[in-house]
């Protein structure tokens, strides 16, 4: 259990693409939202979801901040960054039907000497399942107040440790730890894969 780091979830999207929350989309009899908390409440003393819907989250009794910055998952990072009360926080949206708890401890512990710990695929950073600094916010909030929203155009003012695929293989053997879902086509593809 980590006691120097707050997860933080990611609840605030718009989900137009998928038509319907899908903090709540049902994998294999359990909502999304409750897959990746499964994982979160083993790693993590401290837990804030940031999303401005806090009615619909109150059955989890979890702090539910709004953004600061509204309409981003920049906006949802930077505001689970100052609302912490650790310096570090692990970041996760709210679409990763297959969160692996090894990855996200993996990245936990690379922490010592950088501002942020990111995973590094084929397919691009996975800024939103990272672990960030406190001394990230300020980078982040010029960006938004320059009207920004690239979720990782500032990592080169910080001292970011990427994690490549291959360091995570042994860990992320069925390679799904990053897959996550937009539309009710890859919503359907996940229930195809459990």
């Amino acid at each position: 259990m980590n006691q120097d780091i707050t997860g933080v979830i990611l609840v605030g999207g718009k989900s137009r693409r998928m038509g319907r929350d899908k903090a709540f989309l049902d994998v294999a009899g359990k909502p999304l939202l409750e897959r990746i908390l499964d994982v979160f409440r083993a790693s993590f003393d401290r837990i804030v979801l940031v999303g401005d819907r806090e009615e619909r989250f109150a059955a989890y009794d979890l702090p539910v901040v709004p953004d600061i910055y509204p309409g981003s998952s920049l906006g949802g990072l930077y505001t689970g960054l100052f609302h912490a009360a650790t310096e570090y926080i692990f970041v996760s949206s709210c679409d990763l039907p297959f969160l692996n708890a090894n990855i996200l401890r993996h990245l936990c512990s690379l922490q010592d000497g950088f501002d942020a710990v990111v995973p590094s695929t084929e397919h691009g950073y996975e800024p939103l399942f990272a672990l960030y600094a406190k001394s990230c916010l300020g980078p982040i909030k010029a960006l938004l107040e320059a009207g920004e929203f690239c979720a990782y155009a500032w990592y080169p003012q910080v001292k970011v440790r990427y994690v490549s695929e291959e360091e995570l293989a042994h860990i992320n053997k069925d390679g799904r730890a990053f897959l996550n879902v937009n539309t009710p086509d890859e919503f359907a593809r996940i229930g195809e894969d459990l």
